[in-house]
């Protein structure tokens, strides 16, 4: 089979992608894979680094409000879908599955124009506007939120990588406590906040570091590549406080935690509930409000806490997540309520389906016409619609 793959900009919408690339190679490892994207996003590097081909396509910004800037988009918009459409005839592609960012209306006005068969998925509550759109083109349709409003929509969870989705924490917390210099005894907290960090969360966290300290709690915190350089360690009276930028092996970051506190974007959900890991989650407070959609099905659940950005401090922390951590049986009763909302094998679910779409094995009822003149909501555009990878 030969699939191509198209979803850009963040990592929110390139490691669903590059999750079921990895899933399908599992399947058939002669499958051809090829993943549309720009020259800019973040899929230059995550791609090649995972193996896959990289098509680029320009980038189609849409303005978000009546501006001269609207009458170049037509002509952008096509010599996109030309380009895209290059790169589907030039591998010969059976299907291509769209995530939404830069590239994905291109993609599936591409495949449209050429009877490719399409499959949408769409990882948020609210759909994005080339996601609604891309709907439109197919009945294959599967989401990463049970509760998302997209025409012809199923359920199926979001793909996660194989490291992650088959992770025994609790086998592997003692190794990765000693990875990151924490120690095994003691409860452990995982900060982050996101690919490049959280300024809010980061503060809150630092300013609460002598509370931390005085419970006896651990920190492993993650404060994005633009807030520091190297490592640090914070460690005092014998409890460690260990600062890094980034990093690259998520799986012992949540092996070595009891309980994370973080944003609540669609992918670190998705993960946090696959690996059985409570959250203390802090939606971003800016955009439509999803992030906050994302984090309710698990609190509600008794997986998670929920706090908004404004009232992340000091004193929220000692008077709600640092009891929680030194309570070991609320722990577990969580981190099981977070486990039965997980979704571990969504990635070979969804390359299933895609294989049998590309097989001609799916029916997929008429698609409904695509105006000319497709209208984006405020917020919404082409190339991103606003998600973010963690």
């Amino acid at each position: 089979m030969r699939v191509a793959l198209a979803g850009g900009g963040t990592a929110g919408h390139i490691e669903p992608a590059l999750s079921l690339a990895d899933a399908l190679m599992r399947i058939d490892p002669q499958t051809q894979i090829m993943c549309l994207g720009t020259e800019r996003g973040l899929e230059t590097r995550l791609v090649p680094m995972r193996g896959y081909e990289l098509g680029t396509i320009p980038a189609v910004p849409l303005p978000r409000r009546l501006t001269p800037k609207l009458l170049s988009v037509p002509g952008k918009l096509a010599s996109a879908i030309s380009a895209a459409g290059g790169h589907l005839s030039r591998l010969g592609a059976d299907v291509l599955v769209g995530f939404g960012g830069y590239v994905a209306t291109p993609g599936y006005l591409a495949a449209r124009r050429r009877r490719i068969p399409v499959v949408v998925h769409e990882a948020n509550p609210l759909p994005g506007l080339a996601n609604r759109l891309g709907a439109r083109l197919t009945g294959h349709v599967y989401t990463g939120h049970p509760h998302c409003d997209i025409r012809n929509g199923r359920f199926i969870g979001i793909p996660l990588r194989e490291q992650i989705s088959s992770l025994d924490r609790l086998a592997m917390g003692d190794k990765a406590r000693a990875h990151f210099g924490l120690r095994p005894e003691l409860p452990t907290l995982l900060i982050f906040g996101g690919s490049q960090g959280a300024q809010a969360v980061n503060a809150a966290a630092f300013a609460a570091a002598d509370r931390f300290t005085a419970a006896g709690v651990q920190v492993l915190h993650v404060v994005g590549p633009n807030n520091a350089d190297e490592p640090e360690d914070r460690t005092r009276d014998g409890v460690p406080y260990v600062v890094v930028p980034y990093v690259d092996r998520m799986d012992l970051a949540y092996a070595a935690a009891d309980v994370a506190m973080c944003r609540s974007g669609a992918l670190t959900c998705a993960e946090l509930t696959a690996v059985g890991l409570p959250g203390a989650f802090v939606p971003l407070p800016i955009g439509n409000g999803e992030q906050r959609l994302n984090a309710e099905p698990i609190v509600d659940a008794g997986g998670g806490l929920l706090v908004e950005n404004n009232d992340l401090t000091p004193d929220w922390i000692g008077q709600n997540l640092i009891p929680l951590l030194t309570d070991t049986d609320k722990v577990v009763a969580m981190s099981e309520a977070a486990s039965r909302m997980g979704r571990r094998d969504a990635d070979m679910e969804l390359a299933r389906e895609v294989l049998a779409v590309a097989r001609g094995e799916r029916g997929d009822p008429a698609p409904e016409p695509v105006p000319d003149d497709i209208e984006a909501d405020e917020d919404e555009s082409f190339v991103d619609d606003g998600k973010d990878a963690r």
